[in-house]
């Protein structure tokens, strides 16, 4: 439809005036210029209307939409900066709190180990002196075995010896005396 107005309009412009017969290019023609106006007036309205205002619209929006787009690049790369410190003191917590709990490990396997050689040597010494006492009583009962046989056979060779001079009593006394006076060991 912007043709035909322009076609329509360039036809009355051009035509020739019946007075003149070849119209020079130099010469004023005032009802052309009026008309040239006219139609670069319409023209500009047309073409701001159809095509600057969209373009500039389109312009500004693309303008817009490169200005958010630089924004949140921006914003990215700070949040991507702040994520990475954020890894950083994570990494580095997770390093110290590895290093706390294999320090922390560490003392308490010694402390482990302190204890079962603590109980080990506790227990030792209660076999050690449990067999001293075991030892210790059957020495004991050793010995009064060995005084009661001694006894016994002190009786048995003190009777074929004398023969019924001593009676069994005061010779038992006579030889537990002598028991007792020899050592202990």
């Amino acid at each position: 439809m912007t043709n035909l107005v322009i076609n329509f309009l360039l036809i009355i412009l051009y035509t020739p005036d019946a007075g003149q017969e070849n119209p020079s290019l130099l010469s004023v023609n005032p009802g052309l210029i009026i008309w040239t106006i006219v139609i670069f007036i319409l023209l500009l309205l047309l073409l701001r209307k159809i095509a600057w205002t969209p373009l500039i619209n389109a312009l500004h929006n693309r303008e817009t939409m490169i200005k958010n787009s630089l924004e949140n690049v921006e914003k990215q790369k700070m949040e991507r900066e702040r994520l990475e410190e954020e890894s950083k003191k994570i990494i580095e917590e997770a390093n110290l709190q590895a290093k706390k709990i294999i320090l922390e490990s560490k003392e308490y396997a010694e402390k482990l180990r302190q204890d079962i050689i603590d109980k080990a040597n506790q227990e030792s010494q209660k076999l050690i002196k449990k067999a001293k006492e075991e030892i210790e009583l059957q020495r004991e009962s050793m010995i009064e075995k060995l005084k009661q046989d001694i006894i016994t056979i002190s009786i048995k060779a003190a009777e074929k010896i004398i023969e019924n001079n001593l009676n069994e009593k005061r010779h038992s006394k006579l030889i537990e005396e002598f028991i007792s006076k020899l050592p202990k060991n």
